[in-house]
């Protein structure tokens, strides 16, 4: 299909998946009043288009309504079991907040980095850590790029609160890491619905390190699909992976016990190209950039299961709906 019939296909499958989704999938599987599946369009190799559904691993009635979805289609749908998507490791029973993987089994920077530069441990004072995505401009003055449950964690956050670099789950500590202070966030509601994940940290030393690892980016693109795609995170360092959908809709996300389960619109999924995963936890705010450094998206998700070696898939928001929610260009 081409992009245009692969998107009216993708509305009529959504519709008829609401349907069987208030019919038989029990509350519990599913965000609330959302969809039981992800649906969005998945590139194909002679550059045409599937359409793309994602499921989550021991569900049964959403994995019951998947496959009548396959059904209904019919051919040209790519059909694949994420597990369940998380910034947060959750158990069957609660939503339930999970460190970022160990400083000592990190590959990326974890430690005191000056000038500051993108894939370092970063974070709000009261939050584990994350990664330092890209510098971005507000009103001319030089910020730290990563996510809202990075640089913010809750709603009860405010601007002004300390950043920390390293994050404190890596050894910052105020004031001794202090390197800025929480200055913009796009608001995420409770048990609602959401595009970006994204926040910025105004700095205190505008002497930073843009050029690292790949040369400046500050040039964007819309994800078409199939590109190849690398980025650099505190937690797996540098890795490589391409994408596997754009435009996935209901992408439900854990965030814990006072955001608890989010849905995303217009998501992009990307697959690792090697043997480990593309990301894991502190890889969030991650920049997501193709081969030539154009910058596609922000990390913010990912599964610990599913995709083509097993190692999990992760999920990234539009970059240029992160800088325009934010009102930034990059560096």
């Amino acid at each position: 299909m081409d992009k245009g019939k692969a998107r009216e296909v993708k509305a009529q499958a959504t519709d008829f998946a609401r349907e069987l989704s208030e019919r038989v999938v029990r509350p519990s599987d599913v965000a609330d009043g959302g969809l039981a599946l992800a649906i969005g369009l998945a590139p194909q190799p002679d550059g045409s288009y599937a359409l793309a559904v994602r499921y989550r691993l021991g569900l049964p009635s959403v994995r019951s309504i998947a496959r009548k979805v396959v059904a209904e289609v019919g051919q040209d749908v790519d059909v694949r079991r994420t597990g369940r998507i998380s910034t947060l490791a959750d158990d069957p029973s609660k939503v339930r907040p999970r460190p970022p993987v160990i400083t000592a089994r990190s590959l990326g920077e974890t430690g005191r980095v000056r000038p500051l530069r993108p894939g370092i441990s970063i974070a709000h004072v009261d939050v584990s850590a994350g990664t330092l995505g890209a510098f971005v401009h507000k009103d001319g003055v030089v910020h730290a790029l990563s996510n809202y449950h990075v640089l913010s964690g809750r709603p009860e956050a405010r601007v002004g609160d300390l950043i920390l670099q390293p994050g404190p789950a890596d050894g910052g500590r105020a004031p001794r890491d202090r390197i800025g202070t929480l200055a913009a966030r796009v608001e995420l509601e409770p048990g609602g619905d959401a595009t970006v994940d994204c926040a910025i940290a105004l700095l205190d030393d505008q002497e930073v390190d843009p050029e690292y690892p790949v040369g400046r980016i500050t040039t964007t693109a819309v994800a078409l699909g199939g590109e190849k795609v690398s980025k650099i995170g505190r937690t797996t360092s540098i890795t490589y992976g391409h994408i596997t959908a754009i435009e996935l809709d209901n992408v439900v996300v854990g965030y814990g016990d006072e955001l608890g389960e989010l849905s995303f619109d217009n998501q992009i999924e990307v697959e690792s190209t090697g043997t480990g995963p593309f990301s894991r936890g502190g890889d969030s705010g991650s920049l997501v950039y193709r081969e030539d450094g154009v910058a596609l998206g922000l990390l913010f998700a990912g599964s610990e299961s599913g995709g083509e070696n097993g190692t999990g898939l992760t999920y990234i928001n539009p970059i240029d709906a992160v800088l325009d929610g934010l009102g930034v260009t990059l560096v």
